[in-house]
């Protein structure tokens, strides 16, 4: 490469507000009940701070590809930033849930702007022997900061207000911002793509319609049945569509589709979005299961949490590493079988479980999903030509913001339905012990819905090999 980047400065900033932003997402979502009694608002309109997030990316994702073309690297930076760094300020002054809803779109809108951004510069300034080690930081920041946001939330709500989450953000944010400012380099050509407004439009409809209508499914009494979800995803489906075949015909496509012709990336993207399901099912049933199910506090319940999510962190650099010696299938294929195995266990655990073997479960089904992640979604990006970075990145994030939209809906409707089966069935719907065995109850149908993605992933696996870089790949990098 003739240019030499301040590889571990630039990683460094665009990693601290990365790990800002996860963190605040699930910090905030431990503060849920609090925020319900404070605002006095129903779990349904609390549940919006997470699906407003949500949709908020999955509308924004789409065309990162065209803002990585359209921006230098610093520009995205910047505007990512002030974003964020607004949207933090406003809900940590937040008076009333309007106001705190305003500052998670605002905080939204930079982390879809940042996401992108840092993947495309990673695989930019870093050669393709290294990449899994530098992804693999990625991973840390992906897991390792959503999994500190329940027990730093959990400390901060029980000793001081939720508000904190936000106070404590804030410098960080501004730290990451002023270390980017001075090493981060603009690593990609501005080309001034053509704006196709009709590709906007139906991408915000396709999937903005698709996350809207499920995160509404897993809401209310009418669920999967409502008018506004069946139309909402109905219209999603249409429009994605269209979109398509809109892309296809186009010489210059917003969202170039072409990275489907390329088996292993799909392999891939395939293998994170089981994981991005799997993870965001169990990230919200499992809280709910400890805290309603066995009765525990939110702060214990952040700690039974914590150790797996901190080992997942952990490994993830290090699995990089063994994906840049070994290869992807080594890693993807076990992790995998540990994944099932962990969500078969689950799906048998009770409020008579120790907690010892809910923790013991819990960092068995992480340290699988670091050995699955990083390997899968660093292989299918390095069969790419550079020219589709922006935009295999931007597919590969839009799709995982989808799957989590997907993910929680089902899981919450598995659960709903599990607990009103239950509860239904009750010569006690009212006890306290039959309410926690209903929550048993449901948290087990969920668990065994995501066993079946599991083992639909470790077929997929069987295919995954590892993927060489071209002549001309490394030719148009130098």
């Amino acid at each position: 490469m003739n240019k030499t980047y301040n590889t571990g400065a630039i990683l460094a900033s665009l990693l601290i507000c990365g790990f800002v932003g996860m963190f605040s997402e699930t910090a905030l979502n431990i503060a849920m009940t609090n925020l319900m009694e404070v605002f006095q608002i129903s779990a349904a309109t609390a549940q919006w701070l997470t699906t407003g997030f949500l949709l908020t990316l999955g509308i924004l994702m789409p065309t990162s590809g065209l803002l990585l073309q359209m921006f230098t690297t610093r520009q995205l930076f910047t505007g990512s930033l002030i974003s964020m760094i607004a949207g933090t300020l406003v809900a940590a002054l937040a008076i009333n849930f309007e106001m705190l809803m305003f500052a998670r779109v605002l905080q939204a809108i930079g982390m879809g702007l940042l996401l992108p951004l840092m993947f495309n510069t990673i695989l930019v300034i870093y050669p393709p022997e290294k990449r899994g080690a530098a992804m693999g930081f990625v991973g840390l920041v992906i897991m390792f900061a959503p999994a500190t946001g329940p027990t730093v939330g959990g400390l901060l709500i029980q000793y001081l207000t939720w508000h904190y989450i936000f106070w404590l953000s804030l410098p960080f944010l501004i730290i990451g911002w002023l270390v980017g400012m001075k090493y981060l380099e603009n690593v990609t050509e501005v080309t001034k793509p053509r704006v196709d407004l009709l590709s906007i439009v139906l991408s915000t409809l396709g999937f903005g319609g698709i996350v809207f209508g499920f995160s509404k499914a897993g809401e209310g009494s009418e669920g999967w049945g409502s008018t506004v979800v069946v139309a909402s995803i109905i219209v999603g489906l249409v429009a994605l569509v269209l979109f398509t075949l809109r892309q296809i015909s186009m010489r210059e496509p917003m969202l170039n589709l072409k990275v489907f012709k390329h088996p292993m990336y799909v392999i891939g993207l395939l293998l994170v979005l089981s994981c991005m399901m799997i993870i965001m099912s169990s990230m919200i049933i499992l809280p709910m299961f400890l805290q309603t199910g066995a009765g525990l506090s939110v702060f214990a319940t952040g700690l039974i949490l914590l150790p797996g999510s901190a080992l997942n962190g952990i490994l993830s650099p290090r699995v990089g590493r063994l994906f840049d010696r070994y290869g992807p299938k080594w890693l993807v294929v076990p992790g995998l079988v540990v994944v099932t195995l962990m969500l078969w266990f689950f799906s048998h655990v009770s409020p008579a479980s120790s907690v010892a073997l809910i923790v013991a479960l819990h960092i068995g089904l992480m340290v699988g999903i670091a050995m699955i992640w990083m390997p899968a979604q660093t292989n299918g990006l390095n069969q790419l030509p550079p020219e589709l970075y922006p935009h295999g990145t931007a597919v590969m994030n839009t799709l995982q913001q989808v799957m989590g939209a997907i993910g929680t809906a089902v899981a919450i409707s598995i659960l709903s339905g599990g607990i009103e089966k239950y509860l239904h069935g009750s010569s006690a719907p009212s006890q306290p012990t039959e309410i926690a065995n209903a929550m048993t109850s449901g948290s087990q149908s969920v668990f065994l819905f995501t066993m079946s993605i599991a083992l639909v992933g470790v077929v997929m696996a069987l295919f995954i090999r590892r993927v060489l870089v071209s002549r001309e790949t490394m030719k148009s990098m130098h």
